[in-house]
């Protein structure tokens, strides 16, 4: 009892830290002859077995990625595999990102399993979320959708001014598309505003980003919109049509949502980029005229007309 009691205890024969990964379902026996085949528990996997059944909690092993320091003992082996903390690993989606790139992202991920599936535009929550090796990607995408439901059942209740979007999924499509208008935050409320007073009479929102994303599905086009594109019917084109697009043009972050349910209060009907990475609004269109000039004369004066 003695002897098996030191061998129980002592040093493990690895040198250096290392990484196991227990499957789903795994059983003591499998983990214990994973770790006579990776070196890392003195004697062999019968002899780690009977030691912890004899010596060890009896708890079952989990399922994850386990970091074992060099040297660590078969004993406290045993109680990382049955009560340690998995290694955490995030995958980062952010604000905007079409759900393409996100399928993209979860696909490029060796360590997952199972395919990638494509999620609908505007059901995935940006934020970062962790993942373990040998988690099946369509667990990791469910949490991202569980994520987006959450946030609009707690947002939604929340809504105020008149802005006329009726559904938490009318929320998400024009919250998308002032997540892709603005990348300023201090921006995003009065952008929301604009969109809003436009929907309000009937304007059309004339926006880009809706325009590229039938063509690209939300990556970047990488060159001027044809004035083809311009007229195409699409239901998603808001130059040609009035009103929201068919869908959601992109993953909205919970700052974008909540702007479109608060918008900030203007009379404002456009809006240009200033030149510094922020707009210049408007009520009329006059003054938004003057301003379209402006925006000429600096990008004549960085050459890019």
């Amino acid at each position: 009892m003695a002897a098996i009691g030191a061998l129980w205890w002592s040093s493990g024969p690895r040198e250096g830290t290392h990484r196991i990964t227990v499957a789903e379902g795994s059983s003591l026996a499998s983990v214990a002859r994973q770790l006579e085949t990776e070196r890392l528990i003195p004697g062999n996997a019968t002899t780690f077995r009977a030691m912890a059944k004899l010596l060890g909690s009896g708890d079952p092993v989990q399922a994850g990625e386990f970091e074992i320091p060099a040297g660590t003992s078969a004993a406290k082996i045993l109680d990382i595999l049955q009560h340690g903390r998995p290694v955490v690993r995030l995958l980062t989606i952010a604000e905007g990102t079409p759900s393409i790139i996100v399928q993209e992202k979860l696909a490029a991920i060796p360590e997952l399993t199972g395919a990638a599936p494509l999620p609908a535009e505007g059901s995935v929550l940006p934020n970062s979320y962790d993942w373990q090796a040998g988690e099946p990607r369509a667990a990791v995408l469910k949490r991202m959708t569980d994520a987006m439901n959450k946030e609009l059942a707690a947002l939604w209740p929340t809504k105020k001014g008149d802005c006329p979007v009726s559904t938490p999924q009318e929320a998400v499509i024009l919250a998308s598309i002032v997540e892709k208008e603005t990348g300023k935050p201090s921006e995003r409320r009065t952008v929301a505003g604009v969109y809003c007073n436009r929907l309000k009479i009937g304007m059309k929102l004339d926006a880009d980003p809706t325009v590229i994303y039938p063509i690209t599905k939300g990556k970047p086009l990488g060159r001027r919109i044809r004035r083809s594109e311009l007229n195409a019917v699409t239901g998603y084109n808001t130059y040609r049509e009035p009103g929201l697009p068919a869908g959601p043009i992109a993953n909205p972050g919970r700052e974008s949502i909540a702007a479109v349910l608060d918008p900030a209060p203007t009379k404002a009907l456009y809006f240009v980029a200033d030149g510094t990475g922020g707009h210049v609004f408007a009520d009329t269109l006059a003054e938004h005229n003057a301003n379209v000039q402006k925006w000429y004369a600096i990008r004549r004066a960085r050459g890019e007309m």
